[in-house]
């Protein structure tokens, strides 16, 4: 030992162990490091050794740095060598800190610094070793309680509280970094404590482990209980001459089979089932998966129909008796009647329902069941990913379950039901589930789907008598080839007159019948009735619309079942007391346009919209800006409309140094709504012609079209939905693409008499309408380029 208290001697590295200070540890030693580190210290007097953990147990040729900085400096007490091999027997003294290392081989020989030993230090620490002991003795009693008593007894012969708790480390086998921590602990205190936390953790994990073991014991206990009582079950059945419970099951199917009407090649492959079934055994995991199997095939209509009525007055009066208007509609359901009347084995058509949210489709769906005295059965298909939840699932799958289309036609219990699948155009892509698209066009293909086949099912079923009917918001989302195999039957958006008779006819008297309330207890004059369409509604059907009409009838209930018996009218003043606030403010016709902006239409979703496109000048050098959340082909058509200005503005009298020398700011409002499609295109050119030529435009019209770059106005879509917004905006002059004159015969008769139509088929003939300053010059351009609009 030096004059700073340090030592130089031997080190031996060990691996998954910690040597504590007063406890021996017997070793073997092979590697050649480590036997010159023995020898070494074999040959000093004292025959010391500082003994270190290695951090890295896998490591095969350690240096001083791969050693924790803690060990124990020990004696060594006895040294055999058995083939080869140092057997040697260390004896800890007490704890040294690793300071340097003067050599690393041919063996590791380092410096290190006696650490003091460490005292007790009050009754806490007094405490906190009891309660290891306690612990300790818990965690022996939950392993093996035999044990207990001679861990009492091997403590009991060291008096010292931390070399028990030294002791205890090594006979529970910690994990070594837990014990280096117990090691280089600086007080008894940091021992105990750790100790205590160690122990604590060691105790809830095998608490947990006893729990589980013991729930497990319990579940094989049931089990072979279940067994032995099964088994006895089946000897005293025998005895009694009754059938067992899976021989009545078998015996119940064998009879369902007899008596249903099944094809030949379904009835010997269901025979061959059910004979395997017999020779199950009821445990056996196929059990219950191929008498599944069997009950559904025998449950499946393969046979069974219903008669259709084919009283085509009466199918009229249903259909009128549920819907108002749908003209077109009720026009196809009769005509397939009269084909079916005419031709029984004429096939079921494939209808698609296209229209805004709650104009009618689902429920129009059902009224044709019932006009045609079918069962009828609905499903969604918003969202589905997954081809298995129509084609079904292999058996060889846990939980495997026949698709949605064989599931409902086992619900309606024929073969020809009526089928309408909602919301075709949200199906999802197709992934790495398959595509829900491409096996919906197998069960809608009259070409195919005689014989579809269900995974699940493995046989072919005849679907050709179904009637398919789908929904759908918008044809834009629905695959081609799908939409190919459909009749596409368009339901428009209502006017506020059809809304109105709607409400009247329809929609009152079942809120006023939910409500509880009798017929003369709630009156709605046709006055509230057009205010809450305009002001509290804003869709192309009626669904909202029930929904304000509920919420008037329940709080009219409310009243009434408080004591009020007087009849409640309400009028106009009375809605903001029933509804709240208005929660629409339509777009209303404006009194006067200033340049540079025009009327136009809109279609959407929930009907038609009137927008006002506003057009402004900018400084030289800005370029054409457009806000509004205008998409690829709206922006387009501003471009458009803007370089056939600039070609013609000498025959429009616009100066081209204005169009030169200033850009241009077009914004279409609201600006929270993303616009896109080309029908904007005339009101653009409108509007740019407005604000070039310093002159206004008629704020009574109206005007919807697609331009092209050599001046045509080109047809579009949506029609009567944007003709109708613009008739409840009361705008009541519109100009159209002539090629859409002939969809103005879908028009209630009503608004066609009070709206005033030009038709258009260049620009000019647009700009000649809407901007009544620039009709006179236009009317003189050449000879060969006029053609006046004509007006209906």
């Amino acid at each position: 030992m030096n004059d700073s208290g340090q030592i130089t001697l031997p080190a031996l590295p060990i691996k998954n162990a910690v040597l504590f200070p007063n406890l021996p540890m017997p070793l073997v030693i092979s590697k050649s490091f480590s036997v010159k580190a023995v020898e070494a210290a074999l040959l000093s007097e004292d025959k010391l050794i500082a003994v270190f953990t290695q951090k890295d147990f896998r490591n095969e040729n350690p240096m001083g740095s791969d050693l924790y900085p803690i060990g124990t400096l020990a004696v060594i007490k006895k040294m055999i060598i058995i083939e080869h091999n140092l057997n040697i027997v260390l004896q800890g003294i007490q704890r040294v800190e690793r300071v340097g290392v003067t050599m690393e081989r041919p063996y590791i020989h380092v410096r290190a610094r006696p650490l003091p030993d460490l005292i007790q230090n009050g009754m806490e620490t007094e405490a906190l070793h009891r309660a290891v002991l306690n612990l300790a003795g818990k965690m022996v009693s939950l392993v093996q309680p035999q044990m207990q008593v001679n861990l009492n007894f091997v403590l009991s012969e060291v008096d010292d509280a931390l070399h028990q708790v030294y002791m205890l480390a090594t006979l529970l086998s910690l994990d070594i970094n837990k014990e280096i921590a117990l090691l280089s602990a600086g007080t008894r205190r940091e021992v105990f404590e750790l100790m205590h936390k160690y122990l604590s953790y060691e105790i809830q994990v095998l608490e947990l482990h006893n729990r589980i073991s013991d729930k497990a014991q319990s579940e094989l206990s049931r089990a072979q209980r279940e067994f032995l009582l099964r088994q006895q079950m089946k000897q005293i059945q025998e005895e009694l001459g009754e059938k067992r419970p899976e021989e009545a099951e078998i015996a119940e199917l064998r009879k369902r089979l007899e008596e249903t009407d099944l094809p030949e090649k379904v009835r010997k492959e269901v025979e061959k089932e059910l004979k395997r079934l017999e020779r199950m055994s009821p445990a056996a995991p196929d059990y219950q998966v191929t008498r599944t199997y069997i009950e559904l095939v025998v449950d499946l209509p393969w046979n069974r129909t219903t008669e259709d009525v084919l009283d085509l007055d009466r199918a009229q009066q249903v259909l009128d008796e549920d819907h108002f208007d749908l003209q077109d509609v009720k026009q196809r359901i009769i005509e397939h009647l009269a084909v079916m009347k005419l031709n029984p084995e004429a096939r079921g058509p494939i209808l698609c329902f296209v229209g805004g949210p709650g104009v009618g489709k689902t429920s129009v769906g059902q009224s044709i069941g019932r006009a045609m005295g079918r069962r009828f059965e609905r499903m969604s298909l918003g969202g589905l990913h997954d081809e298995s939840e129509l084609r079904g699932h292999r058996r060889t799958y846990i939980g495997a379950m026949p698709g949605r289309i064989i599931q409902a036609i086992r619900r309606a219990g024929v073969k020809n039901p009526l089928l309408m699948l909602d919301e075709v155009d949200k199906l999802g892509r197709g992934d790495f589930y398959g595509d829900p698209a491409a096996a919906l066009m197998e069960i809608l293909d009259p070409a195919q789907n005689f014989e579809f086949h269900d995974n699940y099912l493995d046989l072919p079923f005849d679907l050709s008598q179904v009637f398919f009917i789908t929904t759908a918001n918008t044809t834009d989302r629905i695959p081609k080839s799908l939409l190919d195999r459909m009749e596409v039957l368009r339901l428009p958006g209502y006017s506020d007159e059809e809304k109105r008779e709607i409400a009247r006819r329809y929609l009152l008297p079942r809120q006023i019948g939910q409500s509880g309330l009798a017929p003369d207890q709630l009156l709605i004059p046709d006055e509230t009735l057009a205010y809450i369409i305009r002001r509290y509604t804003r869709e192309a059907g009626v669904r909202e619309l029930e929904r304000v009409l509920g919420r008037i009838a329940r709080k009219v209930a409310t009243r009434v079942a408080k004591g009020e018996t007087a009849q409640v009218q309400v009028s106009k003043d009375r809605l903001l007391e029933l509804l709240g606030t208005e929660q629409f403010y339509a777009e209303q016709a404006r009194a006067q346009l200033p340049p540079g902006v025009a009327a136009g239409l809109a279609w959407t979703e929930a009907g038609g919209d009137v927008i006002y496109v506003e057009a402004a000048l900018l400084p030289e050098g800005k370029d054409l800006i457009l806000t509004g959340q205008l998409g690829s082909v709206m922006q387009e058509s501003a471009k458009t409309a803007q370089s056939y200005i600039w070609s013609r503005s000498d025959q429009l009298g616009i100066e081209k140094d204005v169009i030169r020398k200033s850009g241009v700011h077009i914004h279409v409002p609201a600006g929270a709504v993303p616009k896109d499609g080309p029908s904007a295109g005339v009101t653009m050119a409108t509007a740019l012609t407005s604000l070039y030529a310093g002159v206004e435009a008629r704020s009574d019209t109206a005007m919807t079209g697609e331009i092209t770059l050599s001046g045509l106005v080109m047809p579009v879509g949506g029609v009567k939905e944007k003709v109708l917004a613009a008739h409840r905006a009361g705008i009541h002059r519109i100009i159209l693409p002539r090629e859409n004159e002939k969809e103005l015969e879908e028009l209630p008769e009503h608004v066609h008499q009070q709206m005033e139509f030009v038709f258009a088929e260049r620009i000019e003939d647009v700009l000649a309408a809407a901007i009544p300053a620039l009709a006179e010059g236009l009317q003189k351009r050449p000879q060969s380029q006029q053609k006046p609009a004509q007006r209906a």
